[in-house]
C-alpha cells in the first residue's frame, strides 16, 4: 500500500442528511465528498454496506456480497421514471428511526421495480440483465430475501426442510412462486450497486480514496450461510455448534459472546478460499482500501460452545494464518488492507501483519492509561499505521474526555499541552502531526460532538447506528479549518 501522508473522515451513509429519514446515495453524499475536497482530506471512511440485519448493524447483514437498500437515493429513481411521486413524510433530521424508514422504503423500492419490469425502456432492461448475468451471487441472495418474507422474518433454518437444505426441486419451485418478489430483489441491488459506482466515481474524480470495512465473521441468518452451511460449524439440524466472541478481560468479566457461526477453516482450505477470494474482490469493486475488523481471527479465534451463555467457558483455536492470506494474494495481487488489530494482540498477530505490511490502528482515546509506553500515544508509531481519534465503537472525543477522571483528564491535557477547551480538535492536530500515514477522524469530532452523538455503544442491543448530522453543519469555516491543519501537517 501506497504510504503518502493522507487524512480523512469516518462517517457511514446512512449519517448524511436527506429527506427520506436516512442518508443515502443521493445529492447530500456528493455534498459531503465536496466539503472533504474543499477540507484538503483524501479519505471517506465508511462501515459495511451490506443490508442491516437485526439491531440495524452493519456488521451484522443478510448478506456479505449485497448492498443496503436503505441506502438508494429515491430522488434518482423518480428521475429515472420508475417512481411517480412518494406520499409526504416527515422525519427526524438528527437521528435514523429505522423501523419507519424501513417501511416508507421498502414501499416505494417495491413499486419502482414494479414499474421497471412494465416499463422501463430496452436499453435499461439490457443494463439491468446484464447486471443479472454477471453477478454471481445475486440470485441466491434475492430468493433468500424473497423466502424471508414469505416465511414472515423467520431464520432460514426454521423454514420447510426442503428449502432451508436447497434441495434443487425446491429451489426451482420457490424461484418460481416467487419470481415478482426476486425480481423486486434484483432491482434494488442493481440500483443500488449503479449508484454506489457513481459516487465512487465522484470520489475518486475529486482525489478521494474510499476506505470500506469487511467484518470477519458473518450472520448466521443471511445468505452466506444458507448457501454455504457445509463453510460453517453447524449440526445436523443447521444451527451452530461453535460461536464466536473475545474472552473476559478488564473490560467484561463475561467476555462478548457475539454469536456469529465460525468458519469451518479446514472447508475453506479445500476450496481454495474461494469464498473469501471472491468477498475480498467485491470489496475492492465498492473501495480503494478496506478495513479488516478484527484481524487477529485470522491467526486465532475465541470458539465457544453455542450452548454457552457467555464467552467465558471458550477457547483460543488458531486461524487460517499464512496460508489463507498467501493464497488471497496469489489471486488478487497486493491488497490494500487495514488490520483492525485493537484488543488483546499476541506478537504472533502482529508478525501476521507485519509479514504483509498491512497497517494496524492507533487509537488516541486508548493512549492516555498506562504510561510512556503505551503503544497508542504518538510518540511510540511507525508510519505503518492509521490513526484515529476514536471509532465507531467509541465515544466522541468531547464524550469520552468528559467521561475520564480528574487524574486522567490533567495526563491528556499535560501530554496535549492544551488547556482541553477544544479537545475534539486537539485530538486531531495530535493525530495529523504524528508520523502515521493515514490519520482519520469520525465526523463527531470535526463537528465537536458531544456523547449523545456516539454510533455505537458495544454491548447494547438497541439506539446504536442511528445518528445524523443536520444540514448546514458542514461550512466553509469549518473546511478551511481542517485544510489549514492538514496542510501544516503534509496531508493534503
Amino acid at each position: 500500500m501506497h504510504r503518502k501522508r493522507k487524512s480523512g473522515i469516518l462517517l457511514h451513509p446512512t449519517s448524511l442528511p436527506g429527506p427520506d429519514g436516512i442518508g443515502s446515495l443521493g445529492k447530500e453524499c456528493r455534498h459531503f465528498l465536496d466539503f472533504l475536497a474543499a477540507a484538503g482530506q483524501s479519505l471517506w471512511q465508511v462501515l459495511p454496506l451490506g443490508p442491516a440485519a437485526h439491531g440495524n448493524s452493519p456488521y451484522s447483514c443478510y448478506s456479505a456480497f449485497a448492498g443496503n437498500p436503505l441506502l438508494i437515493d429515491l430522488a434518482a429513481l423518480t428521475e429515472e421514471g420508475d417512481l411517480s411521486g412518494k406520499e409526504p413524510l416527515e422525519f427526524p433530521s438528527d437521528y435514523v428511526d429505522f423501523a419507519v424508514v424501513e417501511g416508507h422504503k421498502s414501499r416505494l423500492l417495491k413499486a419502482a421495480a414494479a414499474r421497471f419490469h412494465t416499463h422501463a425502456d430496452r436499453e435499461r432492461k439490457e443494463e439491468f440483465w446484464h447486471f443479472c448475468d454477471t453477478t454471481a451471487w445475486l440470485h441466491d441472495y434475492a430468493l433468500f430475501m424473497a423466502l424471508k418474507e414469505h416465511f414472515s422474518g423467520k431464520s432460514w433454518n426454521a423454514w420447510p426442510r426442503e428449502i432451508a437444505r436447497r434441495e434443487s426441486e425446491a429451489l426451482e419451485k420457490y424461484s418460481v412462486r416467487l419470481g415478482p418478489a426476486v425480481g423486486e430483489q434484483k432491482y434494488i441491488q442493481w440500483q443500488f450497486f449503479r449508484q454506489w459506482r457513481r459516487i465512487r466515481e465522484y470520489a475518486n474524480g475529486k482525489g478521494i480514496a474510499i476506505v470500506g470495512d469487511i467484518p470477519i465473521f458473518v450472520a448466521f441468518d443471511s445468505a452466506d450461510v444458507w448457501v454455504n452451511p457445509e463453510l460453517f460449524h453447524l449440526d445436523e439440524k443447521e444451527k451452530p455448534t461453535v460461536v464466536a466472541g473475545v474472552p473476559p478481560d478488564y473490560f467484561s468479566k463475561t467476555g462478548q459472546r457475539w454469536g456469529n457461526p465460525l468458519y469451518n477453516w479446514s472447508a475453506m482450505a479445500d476450496r481454495g478460499y474461494g469464498w473469501w477470494i471472491e468477498r475480498f474482490r467485491k470489496s475492492l469493486e465498492l473501495h480503494d482500501v478496506v478495513r479488516v475488523d478484527h484481524f487477529r481471527g485470522f491467526e486465532a479465534y475465541w470458539e465457544i460452545p453455542a450452548r454457552e451463555k457467555t464467552a467465558v467457558n471458550g477457547r483460543w483455536v488458531p486461524g487460517p494464518g499464512v496460508a489463507f492470506f498467501d493464497t488471497v494474494l496469489g489471486a488478487l495481487g497486493e491488497l490494500p488492507l487495514i488490520a483492525e488489530d485493537l484488543g488483546v494482540i499476541t506478537p504472533e498477530v502482529e508478525a501476521l501483519r507485519d509479514r504483509y505490511r498491512f497497517p494496524g490502528m492507533k487509537i488516541l482515546q486508548f493512549a492516555f492509561d498506562s504510561g510512556s509506553c503505551n503503544p497508542y500515544l504518538p510518540h511510540n508509531y511507525t508510519p505503518d499505521c492509521v490513526v484515529y481519534s476514536g471509532t465507531h465503537d467509541n465515544d466522541t472525543t468531547v464524550g469520552w474526555f468528559h467521561s475520564l477522571s480528574p487524574h486522567q483528564r490533567e495526563l491528556v491535557l499535560h501530554y496535549t499541552g492544551t488547556s482541553g477547551r477544544d479537545i475534539a480538535w486537539e485530538l486531531i492536530r495530535l493525530g495529523l502531526s504524528s508520523v502515521a500515514a493515514m490519520a482519520i477522524f469520525p465526523l463527531q469530532d470535526i463537528l465537536g460532538c458531544d456523547g449523545s452523538c456516539r454510533m455505537n455503544l458495544p454491548g447494547t442491543p438497541r439506539g446504536n447506528w442511528s445518528w445524523r448530522f443536520t444540514p448546514g453543519l458542514l461550512t466553509d469555516r469549518l473546511a478551511d479549518r481542517l485544510h489549514e491543519l492538514t496542510s501544516l501537517f503534509g496531508r493534503h
